[in-house]
């Protein structure tokens, strides 16, 4: 049986290791206007890198079975490492292919480390899940508002070529999270013996609950990936400076920390389905206004309801009465970042033919489709 207690000291350590991690991982979108105009590359070609990163999210099920079995604290000590390792070197490259392996690598890495820690978030968290997953997603959201901070400002001193500079960084940070977390343990046995057909069964019962998570992402996807990985690219065409992009990307990002810190804990308070239809209505609202108005002033609203429903679907995932959480979570990250990769090819290819202005309206219509999904979803948690 898990302790009900919340244990504050694990739950902020893996929080760090997250913002550790993602740091390094938001790197990309404020690098691609110089990375676009550096090797000649159309939008489409820029859709194919992000996808690139999310193509290992495809084995996350495999990955998840992995970590059911090992120590998956390891996973979540050497990836910050590895990611930075990756990301640092990108602006180093001339060949669109070596850009590409690099970016495939580090989505290697960044899958080892999403599948396991949020059930490590889970066992540190007690009766709490929905307080520890927000903890646990504002260091993600905190990493993706500093990180395009970061890289623009690395740009400024060293250019696009010297920011492998900052790559000691994600060392060190594997380095204090080795310390903090070589003797972490979960209080349900990693490696428990499971039956025959354990997992054809639980991806049989819980296929309805996947359908419908896997909509709601698909309808929230296009507008995430238009106010995140193309709003650089979106203001630069528009005349905006980089220095400029990079901190409205960062606005967005920062309200989206403390969209993530409040929602996880309202979950546990008013549920989960309510907090999601607050958090659609909000972002399908915020964004129209964005839209229309087009100024940088809207983004704070924006950014506070779009993050906001990570923590809970992660929360709602977790609720589910399996006995194999980090499966789960695997099926959960693998869909998330599967329908994520075609919605932000999709989003590449109309941006290059028919303009980023009516992609967004186009985004902002399909993400209404996320309010009746939120009203489906926790129909099948038990």
């Amino acid at each position: 049986m898990n302790n009900k207690k919340f244990q504050k000291a694990k739950v902020f350590t893996i929080s760090f290791a997250h913002l550790s991690h993602d740091t390094f991982s938001a790197f990309l979108a404020p690098l691609l206007p110089l990375l676009i105009a550096k090797l000649e590359m159309s939008l489409f070609m820029a859709a194919f890198l992000d996808i690139a990163r999310r193509i290992p999210a495809l084995f996350n099920p495999f990955l998840g079975l992995i970590a059911e079995k090992t120590g998956a604290k390891y996973f979540v000590i050497l990836t910050p490492a590895i990611t930075a390792i990756c990301m640092t070197l990108i602006g180093l490259t001339s060949s669109y292919v070596v850009l590409f392996i690099l970016l495939f690598v580090a989505g290697i890495s960044a899958a080892f480390f999403h599948v396991p820690s949020p059930t490590m978030i889970k066992e540190s968290s007690g009766d709490k899940v929905g307080t520890g997953m927000s903890f646990f997603m504002v260091g993600g959201e905190l990493a993706r508002t500093i990180g395009p901070l970061v890289a623009t400002a690395a740009v400024s001193v060293w250019g696009l070529e010297g920011i492998y500079k900052l790559m000691p960084l994600g060392i060190i940070a594997s380095i204090i999270l080795y310390v903090k977390l070589k003797d972490f343990d979960t209080n349900r046995p990693i490696g428990k013996p499971k039956e025959k057909g354990d997992t054809k069964k639980l991806l049989k019962k819980y296929f309805p609950f996947f359908i419908v998570i896997g909509s709601f992402i698909l309808f929230q996807s296009g507008m995430k990936s238009a106010l995140t990985l193309y709003l650089p690219v979106y203001l630069v065409n528009q005349g905006e400076s980089l220095w400029y992009a990079g901190i409205s990307l960062s606005i967005l990002q920062s309200f989206g920390v403390l969209g993530t810190l409040v929602s996880g804990n309202l979950s546990d308070k008013i549920g989960r389905k309510h907090t999601l239809i607050i958090a659609s209505i909000g972002s399908a609202i915020s964004m129209g206004l964005f839209i229309y108005f087009d100024t940088i002033f809207i983004l704070p609203l924006v950014g506070l309801f779009l993050f906001a429903t990570g923590p809970v679907l992660m929360a709602t995932v977790q609720d589910t009465s399996s006995h194999m959480p980090t499966f789960m979570n695997s099926m959960y990250m693998s869909i998330n970042f599967g329908v994520s990769s075609l919605i932000v090819f999709g989003v590449g290819i109309l941006g290059d033919n028919i303009g980023l202005d009516l992609t967004y309206i186009i985004c902002n219509i399909l993400a209404i489709g996320c309010i009746p999904m939120s009203f489906l979803l926790t129909k099948y948690i038990k």
